[in-house]
């Protein structure tokens, strides 16, 4: 499309996200000049007001950045304290955690999978509009989605915001019984899982593909979740110990979010679930390495609408060891909780959100309260690599007109089905040609 001046797109109530942003695209002689995507989310000084706070109220003050993955910031700050404090936990205590952890993947990823981002594939606006049509694939999705909050509950105490995380373990060990009632609907959740791992690998993907510099966890015992090395498509290895030296958050003038760069170069870089699909492959579980592998599709994963099949060969691992977890428990455990005493240190720890790595590092004072706190949610550090998407595929729309340029470009934001409540934002569509 030809043409000089400014036009203008604006979405100014969005389905499928929550949060404002915008994306200033300017156009010159057919090249893009200038690709911005700005966010105008305000601050919420969670790391400030955790400041003065006891080491015991963190997992429960954390969990509120987050309604849709409350237990990635509760289990990275129980872990990053409890290295401060040098409190060991137990073998039983973290096969807990990685059910619950299991659980947020499975609602998380259901969701995303089935309301949020199947319905631009199948070209619709929503996941109501897609329920008329197709009322069995938004049904899956709800109950796998009620599968996950359900574990939640049982070891979390409730499924939005749990409140049975505690430094050190879980104030209350749920009942073997418990455990055990969860298996049914378990079972039929792997089932279902791997249905949705060969339906979307069917998907019509955009042809888009990158040469991403992929970051994750990475865990020679299983896929990561609660713990593992930063590792890196270019060859990093790294103790989470030292992320702060590799990593870095900035400023952009366009934009009141921060966005993360990997150094020396400064460069964006690629978090989340084709992230770990991809450095991680060989250390998923039988059953969801086998869904992937009968999908047909090459791996690395280099398209990031294909994130869709990462996203779901995910929910199939974490069923399969929800499965798993859940058969072994036959008791509650005991103690359910490590004790600890608060004193002068510092610690960090980064575990895998539905979204990607999540990094804490605390501070404890000599009055044993938190003396500063330092989170990292995954949307920031995936905002860089939006926003270089966003610049590399504009050139190959801008002949389309404004309603499918918006599209595109929201349908390629939501490939990284950026968090809902900690860094989501979404788009007025500012273009100018010249």
């Amino acid at each position: 499309m030809s043409g000089s001046g400014v036009r203008k797109i604006s979405v100014n109530a969005l389905a499928r996200v929550e949060g404002e942003g915008s994306l200033h695209v300017r156009v010159a002689n057919g090249r893009v000049e200038i690709a911005e995507f700005s966010i105008f989310e305000p601050p919420r000084f969670f790391e400030k007001f955790l400041q003065g706070r006891a080491v015991h109220e963190v997992p429960d003050l954390v969990a509120r950045i987050c309604g849709i993955c409350p237990v990635a910031y509760q289990m990275t700050a129980c872990h990053a304290l409890e290295t401060a404090l040098g409190c060991t936990t137990t073998v039983p205590i973290e096969t807990l955690r990685r059910l619950l952890y299991c659980g947020e993947w499975i609602q998380s990823h259901a969701l995303h999978i089935h309301l949020l981002h199947a319905p631009d594939f199948l070209g619709h606006d929503s996941g109501l509009t897609l329920a008329k049509v197709a009322p069995e694939l938004v049904e899956r999705g709800l109950r796998l989605k009620a599968i996950g909050n359900r574990i939640m509950e049982v070891v979390g105490g409730r499924a939005v915001h749990p409140i049975n995380v505690a430094i050190g373990g879980f104030h209350r060990a749920p009942a073997g019984a418990d455990l055990q009632g969860l298996l049914p609907d378990l079972e039929w959740a792997l089932g279902a899982a791997e249905t949705v791992v060969a339906e979307v690998s069917r998907f019509e993907f955009p042809d888009f593909a990158r040469g991403y510099e992929c970051v994750s966890l990475k865990d020679p015992a299983e896929y990561p979740m609660n713990q593992g090395r930063v590792v890196a498509s270019s060859g990093l290895d790294i103790d989470v110990a030292d992320y702060e030296r590799h990593f870095e958050e900035r400023q952009v003038a366009w934009s009141t979010a921060l966005q993360s760069v990997m150094l020396p170069a400064a460069t964006p870089y690629l978090c989340g679930p084709l992230a770990r699909f991809n450095l991680c492959f060989d250390q998923l579980p039988p059953r969801a390495r086998a869904a992937a592998e009968a999908c047909g599709l090459p791996w690395p994963l280099t398209n990031p609408f294909q994130s869709i099949v990462a996203r779901a060969v995910e929910v199939v691992a974490a069923c399969e060891e929800a499965v798993r977890i859940a058969r072994a428990v036959q008791a509650a455990i005991s103690p359910c909780r490590v004790p600890f005493e608060p004193r002068e240190a510092e610690g960090c720890h980064a575990t895998e959100a539905p979204r990607g790595i999540i990094f804490h590092r605390f501070r404890i004072g000599a009055d044993g309260l938190i003396a500063a706190a330092r989170i990292i949610p995954p949307t920031s550090q995936n905002q860089g690599q939006i926003e270089a998407d966003l610049r590399d595929m504009l050139p190959d729309v801008l002949d389309l007109d404004d309603a499918a340029v918006t599209h595109r470009c929201e349908h390629l934001i939501r490939n990284y089905d950026p968090c809902i409540s900690c860094a989501t934002h979404f788009l007025k569509l500012k273009i100018e040609r010249t």
